[in-house]
């Protein structure tokens, strides 16, 4: 995974690739104390494991198809919608289609 990490208060593009999609790859955007956001790129068919972090997460679809398994449940993720993941909730993601997102992860639990 590519790291990006800009510095604090510097704006960052995020539109779709569109063309470009497919010669993309996942890269960190910036990480924080507390909170860490991740450019994600999958291929048609890729996917992320089930895994499951302490913080929530909230992932939004930029382009694509993403379908996200959320213990027995499937969600299906279309472009420009977003889905909030609770706190240590094992979940997958699978893309249906090139896609790309941004996943925002909560890294210190406000107890």
């Amino acid at each position: 995974m590519d790291h990006i990490l800009s510095m604090p208060a510097q704006p960052l593009d995020v539109a779709p690739f569109g063309a470009r999609l497919t010669s993309a790859r996942s890269a960190v955007l910036f990480k924080a104390e507390d909170l860490e956001v991740i450019r994600v790129v999958l291929r048609k068919g890729q996917s992320l494991p089930p895994h499951r972090v302490p913080g929530s997460v909230s992932l939004h679809c930029l382009e694509g198809r993403l379908e996200v398994m959320l213990g027995q449940s499937i969600y299906e993720l279309q472009r420009d919608q977003l889905i909030h993941l609770p706190p240590g909730l094992p979940h997958a993601v699978r893309a249906l289609d090139d896609s790309s997102a941004i996943a925002t992860i909560v890294l210190c639990s406000s107890e």
